[in-house]
């Protein structure tokens, strides 16, 4: 039986490489998207061109009743979940604190926290072995803004991060003893479509020049590390960071 893993925002960037990776590992994917229906299909498109399983489900996860009917489709459709990459995550135009509002401030929050935490919920309801699951891995999506702090660009989105940093470290140790691995990755400066929401379509070129390894990183590289804090090579992994930055 085909492991079942549910990607949010899967239609592009990181989710859609880590998707397609799954995909090709024998993972059964379900790609989670809000908007763009047509990339998502392309995503599981991909994925059943060589040989693997996958559907699209469309699901804004800051509306609790959109998680959970996302797990439930998933649940119909592919069977037993097995795995969860919190990867959706929203962030505004560039902006100094003082010159932001607080509707800007609970987009993000209800996004890429709120969102984060009721997946995660519906995860451990599945997954725990306390609650009848056979155990499994949560991978959340973080960023090194959580460390850096974004100033001047997006301090609400880095502060965001720094919470999924905690949820990551609560929730490990929370559900250690029920089967269920929480690990995150922090991404670094990665070249995809998210920075032009920002405004900057082209900032990684930018400030690469700050990178140790002098260069912006790839989705398929995030993706990697997602993959193996999943994998059984993970096994006695949990709480743990990666940070896929390039030295920053």
């Amino acid at each position: 039986m085909n492991n079942v893993l549910i990607i949010t925002g899967a239609s592009r960037g990181i989710g859609a490489a880590t998707a397609r990776l799954a995909g090709s590992a024998g993972y059964a994917v379900c790609v989670n998207f809000r908007q763009d229906q047509a990339a998502a299909d392309r995503v599981v498109a991909d994925i059943e061109a060589i040989g693997g399983t996958a559907i699209a489900v469309g699901a804004d996860i800051s509306v609790e009743a959109d998680v959970v009917r996302l797990f439930e489709t998933a649940d119909k459709r592919l069977g037993r979940l097995s795995g969860l990459v919190n990867n959706a995550g929203i962030l505004e135009t560039q902006s100094r604190v003082e010159s932001m509002d607080a509707a800007r401030i609970h987009r993000v929050l209800a996004t890429n926290v709120v969102g984060a935490f009721i997946c995660a919920r519906e995860a451990v309801r599945r997954l725990s072995t306390k609650q009848g699951g056979t155990g499994g891995a949560i991978v959340n999506v973080s960023s090194a803004a959580s460390r850096l702090g974004s100033p001047g660009e997006y301090v609400d989105y880095a502060a965001s991060k720094g919470a999924i940093d905690t949820l990551t470290i609560g929730l490990a140790r929370e559900v250690a003893g029920e089967g269920i691995r929480v690990n995150a990755v922090r991404p670094g400066f990665i070249y995809t479509e998210m920075h032009a929401s920002g405004g900057e379509p082209d900032r990684v070129d930018r400030v690469k020049v700050s990178v140790p390894m002098k260069r912006g990183g790839t989705p398929d590289e995030v993706a990697q590390a997602i993959l193996w804090l999943l994998s059984g090579e993970a096994s006695f992994t949990t709480g743990a960071f990666i940070d896929v930055t390039g030295g920053t």
